[in-house]
């Protein structure tokens, strides 16, 4: 009889063994997602430190779900009582294998026939804990082992060599209800997915180190450049090289350090090389799937096709405040997909409060945005989802910050950039909301309805440059009054201050039109922004080039702003995204515009026009 999925589990409880820092952050999980969970430790201490924090954690973990309620977590001493009719076991028991081995004869006595058991060690596979349980219940288990909640939700399962494949797309679907990222190793190995990758990693960088070819910081340094920034992965890379580089390489490798070749340029042979699969050069492909030669050479020289078309120009993700819809209100905003073949914008996201800002973090496919709410109350929020919309989470509820206007992404670092204008205030936060910190403040919450006296202070914009580690705002003053301002400021907060005490802070610019989106152009160390405001200098885009300390380079210190706008003819321009790669720049504007032109403001053309939009933010696929 093939497996069934444990009975009615939606009604019981997950149970967790260990209260310790990472089994209390499981059960954090699975509480989040609506499950009901039961954590069991023989220590006292550990379990008050248990519900300590979940009590002080829990919303942050609901906030990666999209579960209507989180569940409750309860403590026991006893490990019979917790696993009673629990549908999932997790172990999280110290790492001592005879302890583990005990751990899962008596689990194969008291907990449910049908309850899936699992193990979060690292450090050893689950078919090594086995021994003394039945034939019958070494298909139930596997390892599930988490990184470090919720800063990494990325959970691997892998087989105990016996364990039901039926098992793995059920148990996944129920880790992302917990707003988990599982991935499935798709046989037993020594070390996880992951861990292998970084062992590989690790070795290679102290073989370097100890070679004396290289020390630390440029090491970490030509990373982030190479893999953070530049995006480059494992796989696609060596399709992009050509599979018989790659083999060619690694036989140098193998010749000089005395390796075996079984795993590398073996493998290669055998499987694509003398099947002619060399990589993106070959119509066969190479570790990826081939694609049609058009499909390549444009990808290539544009970026992805989009919908099945060739295009010239990237997928465009904007946003619609909806303050032009038919029927205009706070709820009246989305995200929409925007193609240039003339087809309608897709809607991938509706029903927002005022949207504004957005940015994506391609390496997860993940797009972030903010919702302005009511401005000046404290309603704002910052939400995330998948790029097609699905698996939305809410980054900050209503509640915390007033109007979070236009937002960046630190991607190494996995941080949030926002500017909350009513707030007067510059943000940063986690991915998961977490780790909420002011960065800048301007004297406290200004009222909105007090008039233009505290728009001085109205944060804005916002953009990073963690190679500079600098990070810019701009404050856009009164409506129209010609007051803007951008500043800039170190990422680290010096030591012993405060957002409002920092002596870090620099005025790069002031008597701007009214300045709106920042972003900074790390390949050309360039900085531009967008600007409402009155003609002829407003509704402009602008640029300047940076130095190495990320601030103006200019030859005459006293130049005029307004020398520096490089495009002109915009209807309240706000979204500013730079493609650097294809030398464009694309600005949307309230008048339901979304414009292209060169990195040096020439050629500008308009991609799309409709007057019933309103854009603000946008961002590119």
């Amino acid at each position: 009889m093939s497996w069934q999925a444990p009975k009615d589990y939606q009604k019981r409880p997950v149970a967790i063994l260990g209260a310790g820092v990472l089994g209390r952050r499981i059960a954090c999980t699975w509480a989040a997602g609506g499950y009901e969970v039961q954590v069991r430790d023989p220590s006292t201490e550990q379990r008050a430190q248990c519900l300590q924090y979940v009590a002080e954690n829990i919303a942050t973990y609901k906030n990666l779900t999209t579960a209507t309620r989180a569940g409750d977590v309860q403590v026991f001493e006893d490990l019979e009582h917790a696993v009673a009719n629990a549908w999932l076991v997790i172990e999280a028991v110290p790492e001592r294998l005879e302890l583990k081995i005990s751990t899962f004869a008596t689990l194969e006595q008291v907990a449910p026939e049908d309850c899936i058991l699992a193990t979060n060690s690292s450090s050893y596979k689950s078919s090594e804990m086995i021994g003394k349980i039945s034939e019958n219940t070494k298909c139930r288990v596997l390892n599930t082992h988490y990184y470090m909640p919720p800063e990494n939700m990325v959970v691997e399962l892998m087989t105990d060599g016996f364990t039901d494949s039926a098992i793995f797309p059920f148990l996944s679907d129920r880790f992302k209800e917990s707003g988990a990222k599982p991935y499935v190793a798709r046989k037993e190995s020594t070390g996880f997915i992951f861990n292998r990758l970084w062992a590989a990693v690790k070795r290679e960088t102290l073989t370097i180190l100890s070679e004396g070819v290289s020390d630390a910081e440029e090491i970490d340094s030509l990373w982030t450049e190479m893999f953070i920034k530049g995006g480059a992965k494992p796989c696609k890379t060596m399709d992009q090289v050509g599979l018989d580089t790659v083999a060619f390489i690694e036989g140098h490798y193998i010749a000089e350090r005395g390796l075996s070749s079984t795993h590398t340029t073996d493998y290669l042979k055998a499987n694509y090389l003398e099947q002619g699969k060399l990589g993106n050069k070959s119509d066969k492909g190479g570790l990826y799937p081939p694609k049609s030669k058009e499909a390549s050479t444009n990808e290539a020289i544009n970026g992805p096709a989009t919908n099945g078309k060739t295009s010239p120009y990237p997928t465009i993700i904007v946003l619609d405040a909806g303050l032009s819809a038919s029927e205009p209100g706070n709820g009246a905003g989305e995200i929409l997909q925007l193609s240039t073949d003339g087809s309608a914008p897709k809607s991938i996201v509706s029903g927002q409060a005022l949207p504004d800002g957005i940015a994506i973090d391609h390496s997860r496919s993940r797009m972030f945005w903010t919702c302005m709410g009511e401005p000046g109350d404290e309603d704002g929020a910052i939400y995330s989802a998948n790029l097609d919309g699905s698996d939305q989470h809410t980054v900050i509820d209503s509640g915390k910050i007033n109007t979070p206007k236009q937002i960046c992404l630190d991607t190494s670092a996995q941080k949030i950039y926002f500017c909350d204008r009513e707030g007067c205030t510059v943000y940063r936060c986690s991915y998961s909301g977490s780790d909420l910190e002011v960065l800048a403040k301007n004297g406290g919450t200004a009222s909105y309805t007090s008039g233009q006296a505290n728009a001085m202070n109205w944060c804005v914009g916002i953009a990073v440059s963690p190679s500079r580690g600098k990070f810019y705002w701009s404050q856009k003053g009164p409506s129209k009054g010609g007051r803007g301002r951008i500043f800039c400021a170190n990422i680290t907060t010096p030591e012993s201050k405060t957002a409002e005490s920092r002596e870090d802070i620099k005025c790069i610019f002031y008597g701007l039109p009214e300045p709106i989106d920042l972003e900074v152009d790390e390949h050309n160390n360039r900085l531009y922004w967008t600007d409402r405001g009155e003609l002829p200098w407003g509704n402009t885009l602008s640029r300047v080039d940076l130095d190495d300390e990320g601030l103006p380079v200019l030859e005459d210190p006293a130049i005029l702003p307004s020398k520096l706008v490089i495009a002109r003819r915009f209807h309240e321009a706000i979204g500013l995204q730079v493609d650097a790669k294809r030398n464009r720049v694309y600005v949307s504007d309230l008048g339901g515009g979304v414009y292209v032109c060169d990195l040096d403001g020439k050629n500008k053309r308009t991609i799309y026009q409709d007057e019933k939009r309103a854009f603000t933010g946008l961002a590119l696929l």
